[in-house]
């Protein structure tokens, strides 16, 4: 991706710090959403190796009940203000499946939008019109036939109307944990590097979700469900993914780092490029 006119790979796996302004939020460090909480987060994020801060104002957990647009705006407009006042050029992400938010985003310059839902017509416009990537996110159940090819047809054809929006700039998520049994996260992390056929960067968000912590009997908050993250970040590596979305950041760069010096020894496979445009 090119960042401030200047080329910003993906070739290496990137870290994306989750900074949640929600109350009912697992993340200590952001349930207040005083300024002062909000901008600590992202210091720590920052200084711990993050490569883009993604930020969210309404909650996505199962049976969780979304707060009204007005309070989402409101939260993501506070934290967007904040960290962009203190960080101007931190890469900035939103999390929202809401076109209003995505929209109110840009008037702080945000560099991607980020939606579990997979995505709608008036969401593809504002992200169109202000020319940023965008994450889409499979979102829908699966029936018991094969998972990759299901995730890959609801990719395809999601793409192919974003094409015809002029958005050509897309990040791919499997969307672990939404409509999916525990057999289906699996299923889908074990065969991952399949669902590169999709030609588009990956993003992968494992961090504390349901199919570590039921797997274990702990809970999310728990340090023990970090060990298992971890361990489900090396296998998503190893099958290509581009962009971890995580909560514990500095656990997930060094992560990173020993791939990576790993990979230096190991067989070389044939890969190619891939690369996003983020232009401030």
């Amino acid at each position: 991706m090119v960042i401030h006119q200047q080329l910003y790979s993906l070739d290496t796996p990137r870290v994306m710090a989750i900074i949640n302004v929600t109350p009912d939020s697992f993340a200590l460090s952001c349930r207040d959403m005083t300024e002062d909480q909000i901008l600590s987060a992202a210091s720590l994020a920052l200084s711990q190796g993050a490569d883009i801060l993604d930020i969210g104002g309404c909650s996505t957990r199962p049976q969780s009940t979304p707060v009204e647009e007005a309070e989402e705006i409101r939260r993501v407009a506070l934290a967007l203000r904040v960290i962009r006042s203190a960080f101007p050029q931190a890469v900035l992400s939103v999390d929202t499946f809401r076109a209003a938010v995505a929209e109110c985003a840009m008037q702080y310059g945000v560099d991607m939008i980020n939606d579990v839902s997979g995505g709608s017509e008036a969401m593809w416009k504002v992200v169109a019109a202000a020319r940023v990537p965008y994450v889409l996110t499979h979102s829908s159940s699966l029936n018991e036939s094969d998972s990759v090819c299901q995730v890959l047809d609801f990719w395809l054809h999601r793409i192919e109307h974003m094409l015809s929006y002029g958005i050509h700039d897309i990040v791919v998520d499997p969307g672990f944990g939404f409509y999916k049994t525990r057999a289906q996260n699996y299923e889908l992390l074990s065969r991952l590097d399949m669902l590169r056929e999709v030609e588009r960067p990956l993003l992968v968000g494992l961090s504390r979700k349901s199919m570590i912590c039921d797997e274990l009997n702990i809970q999310p908050d728990s340090d023990d469900a970090l060990v298992g993250t971890t361990a489900l970040h090396w296998a998503a590596l190893e099958r290509g993914a581009s962009i971890l979305r995580v909560h514990d950041v500095h656990a997930a760069v060094e992560t990173i780092q020993l791939y990576n010096r790993f990979k230096v020894c190991s067989p070389q496979k044939e890969d190619g490029h891939q690369h996003i445009t983020i232009i401030h």
